[in-house]
């Protein structure tokens, strides 16, 4: 019986290969895909990742993984990719690479606020909320009343500055 890859194992490996990227190991995901397996690595940094930054790290991580036995003797397919836009803001350095974009955050009452992230510190976020329409308004959420965000895409006719 072949020896099955443990998350942890496959973390502890990767993250040096990419912080040496210049990158963080922001999430791997283990899933069966047939006969082979999934491995669903995603990396991030501040300011966001280029399609060659993920490039080139996804050869270290093959090359990581061709040099260990991490993953045992089961076929893999390695998938390597950036947080989109729909990944859920749940650590302080998800919202901090979310400053400047819209978000809509569950507060831990059950209402929702939606606003641009302005601030983000060890206490919490900083919001700009728009009042009914007629103008703006800062907003400190503290981390403990904070609940899960989530960018809201924007759209701009080609016409707006």
């Amino acid at each position: 019986m072949s020896r099955q890859p443990s998350r942890a194992a496959v973390e502890e490996l990767l993250s040096p290969v990419v912080s040496a990227a210049g990158l963080e190991l922001d999430g791997v995901v283990l899933a069966p895909a047939g006969r082979r397996r999934l491995l669903r690595v995603t990396v991030d940094a501040d300011g966001g990742v280029s399609l060659d930054a993920v490039a080139e790290v996804s050869q270290s991580i093959s090359q990581a993984l061709d040099g260990s036995d991490v993953m045992g003797d089961t076929p893999y397919v390695l998938e390597v990719s950036s947080p989109g836009v729909d990944r859920p803001l749940t650590q302080p350095r998800h919202w901090r690479r979310a400053t400047g974009r819209l978000v809509r955050v569950a507060l831990e009452d059950g209402r929702s606020v939606t606003g641009r992230v302005v601030a983000v510190d060890e206490d919490g976020v900083g919001l700009d909320v728009e009042t009914d329409g007629t103008g703006h308004e800062p907003r400190r959420l503290a981390w403990a009343g904070l609940g899960v965000g989530h960018v809201q895409v924007e759209f701009r006719s080609t016409g707006e500055g």
